[in-house]
């Protein structure tokens, strides 16, 4: 995009001289259209720009979310050219091609792509998200195109066996099932579905059975994502298939199921990833729901400076574990990083001198150096039977998946009051709370006092994509609101998602941790020993400098790191 939009949107008025210059600069210093660089800089929004340009050159604009396109007229241009000169077919009427573009004045794209397509091409204006939106959503990845591909060619196959599949209520023949998965299209779409939320980054993926549909959805960065609505005459073979690759039972439809599954697949710059899923079956009204989730030893980070603690907290959590006993507690929701710290913890301690110990419901990495345990409760090796096990193998340090019940919490402090360093979970709202819910567990409170060293809260926001970006022009009372000081507001710059290619156009790409860390020291365990409230627990750890949940968000925020609608999600004002 050159001169052209730039002369255009100064005849608009929707930009100065000035503010051109600044966006001509970023555009050559960041090699960007200069579309992008305006609005990355704040000073237009994609529909004013849209808009503005469809006034001065008499092109209709149109919103791309609100208009679908049929797949013949999306084959005609390949995915790499739309994405390369951020174009969308939209219509087709004889030898009249309609296109969306960012840029109509763009004449050599026009020509080009009438080349490619031998049609005369009929520009409209569209903003450059929308644009990414539809690319994403009628040409998806590499990957989701193999699928369609796939589910084409099931449907068109007339002697597949999956066509032939019925399931009445209990009335189903198990090698006709079994016959089904080993079918070569099933087999492929499965892989695909897998290899796809691999390679995207997925934690989860769930295969949900509907009355009309089955439907297939992805969980990334914290976020479930539709990916397909497949056929339901899919639902018998490919959660078969599912059920068959983790070792289940495809006979048993009526009881929850779990199993696990090996992968290792190639990636597109010709490495090879292995990763482990954990795999749920839980029955329905309308068949079985399976959920995989995606154990993927590339993504743990065990790096705790980058797991999200701010440096006070930082130096204030290692000072903690490298005391010689004691009980540090990390709590938060399910699926908040509480494993990824434990494991950061335990993993700086672990050297050959030490013997580390897990008792873990399930074991969901395997680390070496660390002696890991599976709790299987329905054989009787449940937490306090193992963790009294543990403590006749020597263990220095003692890592416990979640404190469940007074038994276990019993052991454990045992345990830490004889010279033994323990970690634990706890599902508690913040680091105060944490020692009212062990009172509440029946725990004495001098017994919290004289064993717990340290609390962690934590919760997972997504990061900012730092390829798309956008400032967020908050007024000042707004920011005081959430939780900034009014001295402080000034020299706030928040960001918000814009969306690009990098970030399959979320706006957000990876995921943070806001870390509340409450060391406890002598004037903590005196308001413990007073049975004091959370609250006033929490007024006291913050009056000695602790940076609350709602902080931690607030300095992201400050630094560009997350957005405010994501601290807002996760954190409540102090």
């Amino acid at each position: 995009m050159g001169s052209n939009l730039g002369e255009l949107l100064l005849r608009e008025k929707v930009l100065t001289p000035d503010q051109l210059k600044s966006a001509l600069e970023v555009q050559k210093g960041k090699n960007v259209p200069l579309q992008t660089a305006i609005v990355s800089l704040g000073l237009v929004s994609e529909e004013e720009m849209a808009q503005a340009l469809s006034r001065q050159l008499g092109y209709p604009y149109i919103d791309l979310d609100q208009f679908e396109v049929y797949p013949d007229v999306v084959t005609l241009i390949p995915i790499e050219i739309v994405k390369k000169y951020m174009i969308m077919p939209i219509h087709r009427i004889r030898s009249f091609l309609t296109l969306a573009m960012v840029d109509p004045t763009d004449l050599e794209v026009i020509e080009d792509i009438r080349f490619r397509t031998g049609l005369s091409i009929q520009p409209v204006i569209g903003s450059e998200s929308g644009i990414l939106n539809a690319i994403n959503k009628y040409y998806g990845s590499s990957s989701a195109l193999r699928v369609k591909k796939i589910i084409e060619d099931i449907a068109l196959a007339d002697d597949t066996r999956v066509n032939i599949i019925e399931e009445e209520k209990d009335d189903y023949n198990v090698q006709e099932l079994v016959q089904a998965t080993e079918e070569a299209p099933i087999i492929k779409l499965v892989n695909e579905i897998f290899v796809d939320a691999i390679k995207k980054g997925a934690s989860d993926v769930h295969f949900e059975p509907y009355e009309q549909t089955f439907r297939v959805r992805f969980r990334m960065d914290g976020l479930l994502h539709e990916q397909m609505n497949l056929p339901l005459k899919f639902k018998a073979p490919v959660i078969s298939r599912v059920k068959i690759l983790s070792n289940m039972d495809i006979a048993e439809k009526r009881l929850p199921q779990d199993g696990r599954i090996k992968m290792k697949i190639k990636l597109e710059n010709g490495g090879r990833k292995e990763v482990d899923m954990r795999i749920s079956a839980l029955p329905t009204i309308f068949g079985e729901k399976v959920v995989a989730r995606i154990l993927d030893r590339q993504m743990l980070k065990l790096d705790m400076t980058e797991l999200g603690f701010e440096e006070e907290s930082l130096d204030k959590f290692q000072q903690a574990i490298q005391r010689p006993w004691g009980i540090i507690l990390v709590t938060g929701p399910t699926g908040s990083g509480k494993t990824n710290t434990l494991y950061s913890a335990v993993s700086t301690l672990n050297t050959l001198e030490k013997n580390i110990m897990t008792a873990e419901d399930p074991v969901e990495y395997n680390i070496s150096g660390l002696n890991q345990v599976h709790i299987k409760d329905e054989i009787g090796l449940d937490f306090p039977r193992v963790l009294r096990s543990f403590l006749r193998q020597d263990p220095d340090i003692m890592l416990i998946g979640e404190m469940r019940d007074l038994e276990t919490v019993d052991i454990a402090i045992k345990a830490a009051l004889t010279g033994h360093l323990v970690f634990s979970t706890v599902h508690t709202n913040d680091a105060a709370s944490t020692v009212i819910r062990l009172v509440n567990m029946n725990v004495e409170p001098f017994l919290i006092a004289d064993s717990v060293i340290l609390i962690a809260a934590q919760r997972l926001v997504r990061r900012l994509c730092q390829k798309c970006k956008v400032p967020h022009k908050l007024p000042e009372k707004a920011l005081i609101d959430i939780g900034y000081l009014p001295e402080e507001v000034k020299s706030v710059q928040a960001w918000k998602a814009g969306g690009c290619d990098y970030c399959n156009n979320t706006g957000y790409k990876g995921r943070i941790a806001l870390y509340e860390v409450m060391p406890i020291d002598d004037e903590m365990r005196e308001q413990i020993l007073l049975r004091a409230q959370s609250r006033e627990i929490k007024k006291k750890a913050t009056e000695k400098g602790m940076i609350t949940l709602r902080r931690s968000g607030l300095i992201k925020i400050k630094n560009g790191v997350t957005s405010i609608e994501e601290v807002l999600r996760e954190s409540v004002k102090d």
